[in-house]
């Protein structure tokens, strides 16, 4: 068997829906991490002080809560294919408010807008899921870091550049307006998706209203028929947004006041984040899908330790270490309890699941952002990394003690 067979057996699985999605991420990617770099110096550059980024990092969450449930509900019972195409077109116009912004005020409102939008998330994740065969859910997810981390890695590059070229609030205005185009471009392509739901009712805009309370109490209901493990896995999901959250909110300008990092070279500590994604999505893929999910969790979580521990004391070169170690960490954690939880749960609860765990995960986040904002301003500057430190611990416990794999695997849904 030549090389080129073996390829196309191995990624065989790459079809229908799911390679539509990953060519949309294709697209998606190529600007998505540009902001990322310098948005926390574009809001301070806007006039943003004191915990503004913590106000927008908690409004942003808060308002993608707000449509997780009803996200999760009509994923469920109208549908994916609607939600994803067009919100996807609703979020590319709401870079505009990121693009033209006057002061931080509209950073927030953009913020809030694009959040809104991401209603379809839960209806994305279920479409994956439904896509994936299950023994190689751990390997489609780690594709989808792999294309992220390939299609992202140009970005920091792009950023720095611009920033040289044009300065911090021009450059930021010219990355904003490629996202508006990019991510209208896979919105047009998104529209080739299929539907995985049968025998679901025709959207109207009424349902978003009307099924709110349903769409709650559906979600909170689904935990009486989904294994307990399922349940342990959210948990330690939960703290580890929480932490990372705190960190996440303020890492640039604790480089930047704290470690002496310029900010025109923050955006270097990026790309090897993104190299390594690169490198280690497929291995981590392929190792979650042949010794098990929780193996990968476990190790995940002993990793995220160790990066966050050498980033609080780094150097621009340790700092270029604790990323990589970031994204290994983050590529084990999501790609195994993604992968778990297709395992464990059947399809037409996915979109519920994935939808009360966006909801909590969101307002987590959100006030994690917040109180990590207000940590670093009013204490010592690593409060927020001694928070997330000490919140990995119970996270390991509960993964060895309550967290198990189950003896069969859901299956896939078959698409038309």
């Amino acid at each position: 068997m030549g090389l080129v067979d073996i390829l196309r057996q191995e990624f065989s699985f790459i079809t229908g829906n799911y390679r539509t999605l990953v060519i949309s991420w294709m697209i998606m990617d190529l600007a998505m991490e540009m902001p990322h770099p310098n948005f926390q110096y574009y809001v301070e550059a806007l006039g943003g002080t004191g915990v503004t980024l913590g106000i927008i990092g908690l409004a942003n969450f808060f308002a993608m809560a707000a449509v997780a449930f009803p996200g999760g509900y009509l994923a469920d019972k109208y549908g994916r294919r609607w939600l994803i195409t067009t919100m996807t077109f609703a979020m590319a116009l709401s870079f505009l408010f990121f693009a033209f912004a006057p002061t931080w005020h509209f950073i927030l409102l953009g913020s809030v807008v694009g959040s809104l939008c991401l209603i379809y998330q839960p209806a994305l994740f279920a479409m994956v899921q439904d896509s994936l065969p299950s023994e190689r859910r751990g390997m489609g997810s780690s594709i989808i870091q792999l294309i992220h981390g390939t299609f992202n890695t140009p970005g920091p590059i792009i950023a720095g550049f611009l920033l040289l070229q044009f300065g911090l609030v021009s450059s930021m205005r010219i990355i904003y307006l490629i996202m508006t185009a990019l991510f209208l471009a896979a919105a047009v392509f998104r529209l080739r998706l299929k539907e995985t739901i049968t025998n679901r009712e025709p959207m109207r805009f009424s349902y978003f209203i009307s099924s709110y309370p349903k769409a709650i109490k559906e979600s909170f209901n689904v935990w009486k028929v989904v294994p307990r493990t399922v349940w342990w896995l959210f948990v330690v999901r939960i703290l580890i947004m929480f932490g990372m959250s705190t960190t996440n909110v303020i890492n640039a300008l604790y480089a930047r006041d704290v470690l002496g990092i310029l900010e025109e070279q923050w955006w270097l500590v990026f790309i090897p984040l993104l190299l390594t994604m690169v490198v280690a999505s497929i291995p981590i893929g392929k190792t979650v899908d042949k010794v098990g999910r929780k193996i990968p969790l476990v190790l995940g979580l002993f990793v995220l330790g160790a990066a966050t521990l050498i980033f609080v004391n780094g150097t621009l070169l340790t700092l270029m270490i604790a990323m990589s170690l970031f994204g290994i960490a983050y590529m084990l954690i999501m790609s195994a309890s993604m992968a778990l939880t297709a395992d464990l749960v059947h399809p037409v609860n996915r979109g519920k699941v994935v939808g009360f765990r966006n909801f909590v995960g969101y307002i987590v986040m959100g006030i994690g952002m917040l109180v990590g904002n207000y940590l670093y301003v009013n204490f010592i500057p690593q409060a927020p990394f001694i928070v997330n430190l000490g919140l990995i611990a119970p996270a390991l416990l509960l993964v060895l003690f309550l967290v198990h794999e189950p003896k069969k695997r859901v299956g896939a849904v078959s698409q038309a």
